[in-house]
């Protein structure tokens, strides 16, 4: 099952004088992975090589060095792994001897699997989209129950009535999670189910 992390984490290594520095995060959107390269590269360094992944979605960038040397073995490592809605970034300070192609995608590759292998991870599940509405009093039971079943909460929006909520959460708690919620609320709260959009 593919897994993401819990947070940023990071690795560093010097392979014949290069610097390396490895960061790793968490995703979920493609924007996201581009703000974190943004925040994290150093501008300084000599390469700032990226990959990420997300669900069918993934590009890589060698940053100047040779093709196919940095960016792929890092997105290889994200697979390897098996991570998925993950960004990460290997930054290179260039000591004075060179590597080779060879030697460059093992320093890429390598610094970006163990930076993973050595990251906290949890299991993605594949969740359900669904709504509700409750009443102000009953808000804060509700958000506590979803994410006792390790549901995610999407939206909220407050109208004149209470609170409409829009949540996923795994398939095989949606009965208990609505046994929960009418038993709340006296039958009033219903789940519905909803597609989600495309950039959900």
């Amino acid at each position: 099952m593919p897994s993401t992390l819990t947070g940023l984490c990071e690795y560093r290594e010097e392979i014949r004088k290069s610097r390396f520095i490895t960061f790793a995060a968490p995703i979920t959107s493609a924007q996201q992975a581009h703000t974190f390269i943004d925040q994290h590269s150093d501008l300084n360094a000599s390469h700032n090589c990226w990959a990420w992944k997300l669900g069918d979605q993934y590009r890589s960038s060698d940053d100047g060095e040779p093709g196919g040397t940095a960016g792929r073995p890092i997105l290889s490592a994200i697979e390897a792994q098996d991570c998925d809605q993950v960004v990460v970034l290997v930054i290179r300070w260039y000591g004075g001897i060179q590597l080779g192609t060879g030697g460059l995608a093992r320093a890429y590759g390598g610094g970006a699997n163990k930076c993973l292998q050595n990251a906290d991870k949890f299991p993605l599940v594949t969740r359900v989209a669904l709504r509700c509405a409750c009443s102000f009093s009953e808000w804060v039971l509700v958000k506590l129950r979803i994410s006792e079943l390790n549901g995610v909460l999407r939206e909220e929006t407050f109208t004149a009535n209470g609170v409409d909520l829009q949540l996923a959460i795994a398939e095989e708690h949606i009965q208990a999670l609505q046994q929960q919620l009418a038993d709340l609320s006296r039958g009033r709260i219903v789940l519905e189910r909803y597609p989600l959009k495309a950039n959900d």
